[in-house]
């Protein structure tokens, strides 16, 4: 049997869950963060590029760092959603929780091709450790919900 792949999956109209590595590096200039190498980012490009094409709308979520189950403004993955922005050519979304109301009512709105980049999602303790039960509830509790 050949592997299921994203190039496989009928995605138009529907909303699109990718886990993403952009554990990128970032340093502090200026008051800003800047990240100093995209490649990660980059690397995500064509299947993102794809699920766009394809109508998917895409929910991106990521870690970065380990902010030890606190809020780090300097591990937030704002720049990182704005290096994308740019990267695609095309505005993307970013809510500033991986969880709640707020994700919710964004993911909600998405329409065909839009993109969500989700904050960093070691903000919450239960990420880091092995268990994530209260993350993957809620997560299927709004997929259930939309």
């Amino acid at each position: 049997m050949a592997k299921l792949t994203v190039r496989d999956l009928d995605v138009r109209g529907k909303r699109v869950f990718v886990r993403v590595d952009y554990n990128v590096p970032l340093e502090e200039r200026d008051g800003q963060m800047v990240i100093t190498d995209d490649t990660r980012i980059r690397e995500t490009l064509l299947t993102l590029r794809l699920l766009i094409e394809r109508g998917g709308r895409l929910i991106l979520a990521s870690h970065l760092g380990r902010p030890k189950g606190k809020r780090e403004p300097s591990m937030s993955l704002r720049p990182v959603a704005a290096r994308l922005a740019d990267l695609l050519g095309r505005p993307v979304a970013f809510v500033d929780d991986c969880i709640g109301p707020k994700v919710e009512q964004t993911a909600a709105a998405l329409k065909d091709g839009d993109i969500l980049l989700l904050e960093n999602v070691r903000f919450y303790p239960e990420e880091e450790k092995k268990t994530i039960r209260p993350l993957r509830k809620s997560w299927l509790l709004w997929r259930r919900s939309m």
